[in-house]
Order: C-alpha cells, then sequence, then structure tokens
C-alpha cells in the first residue's frame, strides 16, 4: 500500500491524472501499477485499478487474476468493482473510502443510486434495439467449440 500511495502522489504532482493508483500483487510481487490516466489520456475508463488490471493480464497472459491481490489507494468506484470481480482478485486492499473521494469531487453516488433504479427510469435512458438480431452471436457462441468460458 505504501508503493500505491507514493505513485498516486507521484501522479498528482506530475499532474498526470487523479490521485489515484493500484497495484496488482502475486505471492508478494509487484506484477503491475496503475495510476489514474483519464485526464492525461481523455479517457474515461483510465482508472488506476483498471490500468493495474490490463497491465497484470497482459503480464501474466490471463484474463483472470484469481490467485492475485489488488492494492488501491481508494474503495473502487463501480465501473472499477465490475473489473475487480470480472478479473476475480482473492482480495481487495483499500486506503481512502467513496466518501473522502467525494469530499474532493470525485462522487460516484450517482452511479450507485443509478444502478439499483429500473432501465425506464435511469436518468441516461435505456432503450432496447434490435433484440432477436443480436441473440444470433449468442446462440453460435453457445455451441461454439472454440469458445473460452469465464
Amino acid at each position: 500500500m505504501e508503493r500505491a500511495i507514493a505513485l498516486s502522489l507521484e501522479n498528482v504532482r506530475a499532474a498526470s491524472g487523479g490521485p489515484f493508483a493500484a497495484l496488482v500483487v502475486r505471492n508478494g510481487s509487484v506484477i503491475a501499477e496503475g495510476t489514474n490516466q483519464v485526464t492525461a489520456t481523455l479517457d474515461p475508463t483510465a482508472h488506476a485499478e483498471v490500468v493495474a488490471i490490463r497491465r497484470a493480464c497482459q503480464a501474466l497472459k490471463n484474463f483472470q487474476l484469481s490467485d492475485c491481490e489488488l492494492y488501491t489507494t481508494c474503495e473502487p468506484c463501480p465501473m472499477c468493482m465490475g473489473a475487480i470481480y470480472w478479473a476475480r482478485f482473492a482480495k481487495i486492499y483499500y486506503g481512502n473510502t467513496r466518501a473522502d473521494a467525494a469530499k474532493i469531487g470525485f462522487d460516484d453516488s450517482l452511479i450507485y443510486d443509478e444502478l439499483v433504479l429500473p432501465l425506464g427510469s435511469r436518468k441516461i435512458p435505456m432503450i432496447p434495439l434490435m433484440r432477436d438480431q443480436a441473440l444470433v452471436a449468442f446462440r453460435e457462441w453457445e455451441k461454439s467449440p472454440a469458445k473460452t468460458e469465464y
């Protein structure tokens, strides 16, 4: 966690992005590091956790990190939690809370609130379109002998 905090401070001081950093650790060794790069790369998905997860998956040549732990300087946002669960981490350690983040302008409460609403009640309209056509790819996936389960 000390390394993650140091990275977050470096990121702030270099004006490279927000005050967030994350490390992926396996068997006590750092596999990958990430810092918030949203403004530097103009990528809203470039949160520290996502950057670290992408790098770790490339380093380990695996899309699952079930034998790894994540050290992050802040309680993960909803997007990062999705990535963390998809990667199947064994454990997550975090420093600051989501309330701490909200106090400095990183408030994710809208997203948490939206996720529990029915689709028709969300702030951004969620409109079903061409489901029957889209299901064709799902049906082919189900039958494919070449698919990789996850």
